[in-house]
C-alpha cells in the first residue's frame, strides 16, 4: 500500500464544456452553463433549468469497429464512453480505443482497471409508452398485461441499455481493460467511491492503471420528476439564483455529465511512452469515506453539524500525513440545498477552524449543475487541474455566504500544495479525497 498514484488524464464532460480546456476556461471566466431546459418541455415543474450538453453525438468517441454498440447505449453510458477517451488521450495512454486494434499498449490489458460510478438510469419515456399502453387495456395498469403482451414491445436488447453497470462494460471493452472492474452506484458519492477504489486497487499491486470516476444524466422526464418530488430542486428563474453555500440557497439545479481520469502508478507511468514533455496533474495521497447518520430525521436529512464529512475529511488527511494547515483549496460538493449547506461548512469548521474563510472553497454545481453520480469525477478533474496550473476558479452565486465561508471572487493565480475534493451523497455516504502537488 506504499505505491504512490498520481493522475494523469481528464475526462470531464458537462454542459460547460466537452474535456479540460473548455472546462476550465469556463470555470475561470465564472461562466455559468446554466439554462432553460431544452430536453423535454419543463412548463410542468417548479425548476425548469438544467445544465444540458448540446449536440453531443457519441459515434465521434468510439472507433469505428464500434459503433453499432451504440444502439445499446442510453445517454449516461454514451456520456461516459467520452469522458473515458477525453481522459485516455488526455493521459497520452494508448489502447484499441486510441491507438486501433492493432495499434501499440501502454500496459498489459490484465493490467489496467475500470471502476465507474453509475446512477439509476431512467428508461426513455418514449421506449416504455407503447409497453405500457398494451398493459392497460382495462383502462388501468394491469401487471399481468404488461407479462403478457406489453413487455414484448420493447426492444429484445432493451435492457443492456439500462444496467448502471454497462457503463464500465463499454468502457472496458473499448479501452480493453482486463483488470479488477467495478461500478459503485451510492448516488452523489458514487464518482469519489469510485476513484477510492481504483485508488487502493493499484496501491494493492493488482493494477499499474485505472479509468475511474463517473457519469450521469438525470434530464428525463421520470428523474427530473423524482428530484421535484424530493423537494431537492431550486424554483430559481436565472442562472445566477444557483447559489451553493449563500444564505439565499433554495436548492439545486440538474446537470449532466461528471468526469473520469487516468489513475496511474508512478514508476509505471514514468517508464512508459508517453507524448514529450507530458506531466502527471496531481498526486493523489489521501481518501477517506463515512457514513452519515441522522436518527433525528430518520436519515432523511443530513446531521446538520457535518460530523460524518469531518471524519471522512480527517481520514484522507491522516492518510496522506499532511494537516489541515496544508490544504490550500476545497472543491465542495455545494448542492445549493441549504440544510445540506449549512452541514457541509459545519464540517469544514470542525477541521479548519477559523482559517476556513481564509480558504477558496469551489462549487462546480454553481456552474454545471447537480450532476449527480458523476459530480464527484468532475469535480476531481477541476481539483487537478488547478493544482497543476496553479490557478483557483472563479467562485459565483455567494453574495452571502453562510458563517465562516469566503464569498464570491475571480480566478486567481495560487501555488496550490494540496486540494480537497468532498463528496456527501443523499443515501448518507461520503467521500474525501485529498490530491498533492506532482514531484518527480
Amino acid at each position: 500500500m506504499t505505491r504512490r498514484v498520481v493522475i494523469t488524464g481528464l475526462g470531464p464532460v458537462s454542459g460547460i464544456g466537452m474535456g479540460i480546456d473548455e472546462v476550465w476556461d469556463a470555470l475561470c471566466a465564472g461562466r455559468s452553463g446554466i439554462a432553460r431546459l431544452e430536453t423535454f418541455d419543463p412548463s410542468g415543474f417548479s425548476c425548469q433549468l438544467a445544465c444540458e450538453i448540446k449536440g453531443f453525438k457519441v459515434k465521434n468517441f468510439v472507433p469505428k469497429s464500434y459503433r453499432k454498440a451504440t444502439k445499446v447505449m442510453a445517454r449516461d453510458i454514451e456520456l461516459a464512453v467520452a469522458a473515458a477517451d477525453y481522459a485516455a488521450k488526455d493521459a497520452g495512454l494508448q489502447t484499441p480505443g486510441t491507438a486501433g486494434d492493432d495499434g501499440p499498449r501502454s500496459y498489459d490489458a490484465s493490467r489496467v482497471s475500470a471502476q465507474i460510478g453509475a446512477g439509476l438510469i431512467a428508461a426513455d419515456v418514449e421506449e416504455l409508452t407503447m409497453a405500457l399502453a398494451e398493459s392497460a387495456k382495462s383502462g388501468s395498469f394491469d401487471i399481468h398485461e404488461w407479462g403478457k403482451d406489453g413487455m414484448n414491445h420493447l426492444t429484445p436488447l432493451w435492457l443492456l441499455k439500462y444496467l448502471p453497470n454497462m457503463l464500465a462494460s463499454h468502457v472496458a471493452i473499448i479501452h480493453d481493460t482486463q483488470g479488477p472492474s467495478n461500478t459503485i452506484t451510492c448516488g452523489n458519492s458514487s464518482s469519489g467511491l469510485s476513484i477510492g477504489e481504483s485508488l487502493r486497487v493499484i496501491q494493492r499491486g493488482k493494477a499499474e492503471a485505472g479509468l475511474c470516476g463517473g457519469i450521469e444524466s438525470k434530464l428525463n422526464v421520470m428523474a427530473y420528476k423524482r428530484q421535484e418530488m424530493s423537494d431537492r430542486l431550486s424554483e430559481c428563474e436565472t442562472a445566477d439564483g444557483v447559489r451553493p453555500f449563500d444564505e439565499n440557497a433554495d436548492g439545486m439545479v440538474i446537470g449532466e455529465g461528471g468526469g473520469i481520469v487516468v489513475l496511474e502508478e508512478t514508476e509505471s507511468y514514468e517508464n512508459r511512452e508517453k507524448p514529450e514533455n507530458h506531466k502527471p496533474y496531481a498526486e493523489v495521497v489521501g481518501f477517506g469515506a463515512s457514513q452519515t447518520v441522522h436518527r433525528e430525521s430518520r436519515n432523511w436529512q443530513t446531521d446538520p453539524e457535518g460530523r460524518a464529512i469531518a471524519n471522512a475529511i480527517k481520514i484522507a488527511l491522516h492518510e496522506a500525513d499532511a494537516n489541515p494547515d496544508e490544504i490550500d483549496m476545497i472543491v465542495a460538493y455545494g448542492s445549493g440545498m441549504p440544510g445540506w449547506d449549512a452541514g457541509e461548512v459545519a464540517a469544514y469548521r470542525k477541521v479548519f477552524g477559523d482559517r476556513l474563510k481564509d480558504i477558496p472553497v469551489i462549487t462546480v454545481k454553481a456552474f454545471a449543475g447537480n450532476c449527480g453520480s458523476g459530480g464527484g469525477g468532475l469535480d476531481v478533474c477541476v481539483a487537478a487541474k488547478a493544482i497543476k496550473d496553479g490557478k483557483v476558479p472563479a467562485i459565483i452565486n455567494r453574495d452571502a455566504p453562510l458563517e465562516g465561508i469566503g464569498g464570491n471572487q475571480d480566478s486567481q493565480d495560487k501555488d496550490i500544495r494540496h486540494a480537497l475534493i468532498i463528496s456527501t451523497g443523499f443515501g448518507g455516504q461520503n467521500t474525501a479525497i485529498l490530491l498533492k502537488k506532482y514531484t518527480a
